[in-house]
């Protein structure tokens, strides 16, 4: 099993002037305790506790975090998908994957935050219209990773020519991860054109994987080629590693389920040593599950 750690509270010691060195120190040591990936959000006001608090926008704070580590994938969990149109969420992510060498992933779903879109402006329509621009932007996106200019002419996005270069280093592309557990459309999504699912843990986890493997013998896709990630409530260990057992048998029962990369946050991630009881305690039980 893979462990991936999502950074989403920003809210940290010494304020503004000190996050970007703290967020530095953060994913270096995740980066060096072995750490599969490195996830943010994609919002641009907080979520956990008050819209006010810290909160970074999500593709500056990758090429952020891209500079700081040698060897963690680096992605969005996820990128809504009215936030950018497909064309500049394509060139963002190969931009990232290109300048760290071939680590971004492009996590993608269908946004739901519409205090946030519409305090900011953004565009937001109804459900069924986001859905169907989702689907149009993993077509566009899988186009423009692998250099296919065609003209795009679809329901909602009109491109004159789909030009990406430099094209991304990972190969076959950046692998695509869909976020969100809906039965008939997202997870058909992720069966259809994504290379990871990511659901999250709690009593419907095993069915829904069971509806992904449904939707994989429809599409006439290999189910165990893709990557089954769950996002844990938490990764926290302790102050003093008094929750790493409680940890390890989370972990396992995921991956007694089936799923190959788990995600979570740390509450206090601000205290590296979080991150060391995590390197010499956790990670090497979950590279063995």
């Amino acid at each position: 099993m893979k462990l991936g750690l999502h950074i989403a509270d920003f809210t940290w010691p010494d304020g503004s002037a000190g996050l970007g060195p703290r967020l530095a120190d953060i994913v270096t040591a995740a980066d060096e305790a072995g750490f599969d990936r490195i996830s943010v959000m994609d919002h641009l006001w907080q979520i956990f506790g008050t819209p006010e608090a810290e909160m970074l926008e999500a593709y500056t704070a990758l090429g952020f975090i891209a500079a700081h580590t040698k060897r963690v994938k680096l992605l969005t969990l996820v990128t809504g998908v009215t936030y950018r149109d497909p064309g500049l969420l394509a060139k963002a992510v190969t931009t990232l994957d290109v300048l760290s060498g071939g680590r971004a992933m492009l996590g993608i779903g269908a946004a739901w935050n519409e205090d946030e879109s519409k305090g900011l402006g953004l565009f937001f329509p109804p459900t069924a219209e986001r859905f169907e621009r989702l689907e149009e932007t993993l077509q566009i996106c899988l186009r423009m990773f692998h250099g296919d200019e065609a003209p795009w002419e679809g329901k909602h996005y009109q491109l004159g020519r789909l030009l990406n270069r430099p094209l991304p280093l990972s190969k076959p592309h950046p692998p695509i991860l869909i976020g969100g557990g809906g039965e008939k459309k997202t997870l058909r999504f992720v069966a259809k054109y994504g290379d990871a699912c990511n659901l999250f843990d709690g009593p419907e986890a095993a069915r829904k994987l069971d509806v992904l493997r449904e939707h994989c013998a429809n599409e006439g896709r290999d189910y165990d080629a893709i990557e089954k990630t769950a996002t844990m409530s938490s990764l926290d260990p302790g102050e003093k590693g008094e929750k790493v057992d409680e940890i390890i048998a989370n972990l396992t029962r995921l991956g007694g389920l089936g799923f190959t990369a788990v995600l979570g946050m740390i509450p206090g991630i601000a205290d590296l040593n979080r991150i060391e009881i995590l390197r010499t305690e956790v990670i090497p039980a979950v590279e063995a599950l």
